[in-house]
């Protein structure tokens, strides 16, 4: 087990081709997938949270249920939609990482939909009488909210991005774990553990871990600053 973390180390260090690709193609994969999911999730949370509507328990029950989404079914789905014997099969998409992009953007969407919802709700229900006795127009009334909730939703996007970072299931599917083309850090790990490779598992899975260590740190320093800011008030 020494020797696997020495020669871990080595791999990180070093300049080593294989390795650098597949970090190459998690950072494109997660930060694309991680920014349509934010921008789309935090709309439909901004519009559930700051509207008053009919039905909005609802919205709110089904959107809980949709960030349960089981990663493997979200990944078999969209395989059979993109094969070539699919619907979408002429797209050409499968096997790729804008196929892999899509099923994360699906999986993470409802995700940052309910947490903004969650998280901004308290924000607005507290800015919401001021917005309206200032005579603004609603468009201009719905970004002060949203530049009020600009803590909040940072975060959301953090949690975002380090859910794009570490999924597995539904990249693996839909993108077949292809050397130089499809392999992400979570998928080169499952595969190297079972092909006793363990040095590069161990290395991806340092790098994985320092990743996901620096944005619960930038999270949890984002959490302190709004409950300090809150605190103040």
């Amino acid at each position: 087990m020494g020797s696997s973390f020495e020669q871990a180390w080595q791999l990180i260090v070093g300049s080593d081709k294989m390795l650098n690709g597949i970090l190459s193609t998690t950072m494109h994969m997660a930060l694309i997938s991680s920014a349509i999911a934010f921008i789309l999730g935090a709309i439909i949370g901004l519009l559930i949270a700051y509207n008053d509507f009919p039905g909005k328990n609802v919205i709110r029950i089904i959107l809980r249920t949709l960030m349960g989404l089981p990663p493997v079914v979200v990944g078999i789905v969209l395989f059979i939609l993109f094969s070539n014997t699919g619907p979408f099969g002429k797209l050409g998409l499968i096997y790729s990482v804008p196929l892999m992009i899509i099923a994360q953007i699906v999986l993470i969407t409802p995700i940052a939909a309910g947490m903004t919802e969650s998280s901004v709700n308290t924000v607005i229900n507290q800015c919401k009488p001021t917005l309206l006795g200032l005579k603004i127009s609603p468009i201009k009334r719905f970004l002060l909210a949203l530049f009020e909730s600009k803590y909040q939703l940072i975060a959301v996007y953090l949690f975002s991005f380090a859910r794009a970072i570490s999924e597995v299931g539904a990249v693996q599917i839909v993108g077949g774990n292809i050397l130089y083309k499809t392999r992400v850090m979570t998928t080169a790990i499952a595969l190297n553990y079972n092909t006793g490779d363990f040095s590069y598992a161990v290395a991806l899975g340092i790098i994985l871990l320092a990743i996901a260590l620096i944005v619960n740190l930038i999270a949890g320093l984002l959490q302190y600053g709004v409950s300090k800011r809150n605190g103040k008030r």
